[in-house]
């Protein structure tokens, strides 16, 4: 008997307290209505802030320079088995020949490379003929042979290894290295 009245008493509980909240009191909540506010005036939002990229240092031809103040621009390129400079590798490199001839202690190693076909021998000779071509335009500007030295690695490594033209074109190339 007892467990028949605990449960009715629990049953009866719950059933007055979901009755209880259940129950409204006729009247409608409402809302309270907003303060009126006087409209508040903002000031425009600030641009974001943007930091402009450094405008690179340059010489009075107007090329690049380095934070050490050496011509930037160390790759030159060359057309398919060819030697020959193009006019705006010779005029880079004329402002590499100012920087060296001011700065004695300086080497710099001519490095020769180029595209994969032709066979390595060809490939490491044409390289050489290339860097020999920029060693001696530096020489005929004034630098000391005694600061170039000049190596060629061929078709060994190249910058592009796909075999197509526009990998071959960046393939086909001299590059300074201070």
């Amino acid at each position: 008997m007892k467990r028949t009245s605990l449960r009715t008493l629990l049953i009866s509980s719950l059933a007055a307290f979901v009755l209880a909240a259940c129950q409204s009191t006729g009247e409608p909540e409402v809302a309270p209505e907003p303060e009126a506010q006087a409209p508040v005036e903002t000031a425009p939002a600030a641009p974001p802030m943007v930091t402009p990229a450094p405008r690179p240092v340059t010489n009075e031809a107007g090329f690049p320079l380095d934070e050490s103040g050496r011509p930037i621009g160390y790759v030159f390129y060359f057309d398919f088995d060819r030697t020959e400079l193009k006019p705006r590798a010779r005029a880079l490199l004329a402002e590499h020949a100012d920087y060296l001839k001011d700065n004695g202690a300086v080497r710099i190693t001519i490095q020769g490379h180029a595209d994969e076909r032709g066979t390595r021998e060809y490939n490491l000779a044409l390289g050489e003929r290339r860097a020999s071509a920029v060693r001696d335009y530096l020489q005929s500007m004034g630098v000391a042979s005694s600061q170039l030295r000049v190596v060629s690695y061929g078709e060994e490594r190249p910058v592009d290894p796909r075999s197509a033209e526009s990998a071959w074109s960046k393939n086909r190339r001299v590059e300074l290295a201070y």
